[in-house]
């Protein structure tokens, strides 16, 4: 799981710009996380086929295994929200249909986070920021995110390893210590991990009031252009539905 999160610019793909992908990280953000225009049903329609777009970019980056895994449980909850959840009562209706409303709504974003972590450098996410003209405040703390899951996701696995060699795992005989011997050490790396990448930003200019340079290309081109225009698309749909002109 951990090389789902870790830039590979080798095997990438599409290559996109930045922006291009946080621009479609943020409409998923509004309309399947936050279900804006959710009353009008070709805003619906236009949000179920931007969510399936995060799996295409992980096809075109060579991750078959990671698109089907994702692909597959995304459908099945979203079958089991359409056809399922409106024949059910009582706790199994709270139960399910929670659960379907949540990972229909998060998957999509979390997919698409993770195919822009693993198909963005952060010197390119640097440069988009910049060409953007976002403060420094808010480009320093996203850019130890690139770096801060993949860390993370590598001390999970050392985590892991550490506690079955000493028989304690779910169901073992030391069962009872499994969350306090996990995820004590995780949380502790975690902050370390989080102050040594921040202190390694700020070691490499992040913070220094001149203008920084950076050799790398980024641009938009034709595959960006077929990205946008029906990502905006949403937009239009939504304000259409508002003044009534689309269902």
């Amino acid at each position: 799981m951990a090389g789902l999160f870790e830039a590979d610019i080798e095997n990438r793909g599409l290559v996109l710009d930045p922006r291009t992908k946080l621009f479609v990280m943020i409409t998923l953000a509004v309309f399947a996380l936050g279900g804006a225009g959710g009353d009008t049903a070709a805003v619906r329609c236009g949000t179920t086929a931007v969510s399936v777009l995060p799996l295409i970019l992980l096809l075109t980056a060579g991750k078959f295994g990671k698109a089907a895994v994702f692909g597959i449980s995304y459908a099945l909850i979203k079958y089991a929200e359409i056809f399922l959840v409106p024949d059910l009562t009582g706790a199994a209706l709270s139960v399910i249909g929670l659960l379907c409303l949540i990972f229909v709504r998060l998957m999509p974003g979390l997919i698409m986070g993770a195919y822009m972590l693993s198909s963005t450098t952060v010197s390119e996410f640097i440069a988009a920021m910049s060409r953007m003209h976002v403060p420094q405040q808010i480009t320093i703390p996203m850019s130890v995110m690139f770096r801060f899951f993949p860390t993370v996701l590598e001390e999970f696995s050392s985590v892991g390893t550490a506690m079955k060699m000493r028989d304690i795992r779910i169901g073992g005989k030391n069962a009872g210590k499994f969350i306090e011997y996990r995820l004590v050490p995780l949380m502790v790396c975690s902050v370390n991990i989080g102050s040594e990448l921040s202190a390694a930003a700020l070691t490499r200019g992040l913070g220094a009031k001149v203008r920084r340079t950076n050799i790398c290309r980024i641009g938009f081109h034709f595959q960006d252009i077929a990205v946008i225009i029906p990502t905006a698309m949403l937009y239009l749909l939504w304000i259409l539905g508002m003044i009534g002109v689309v269902k």
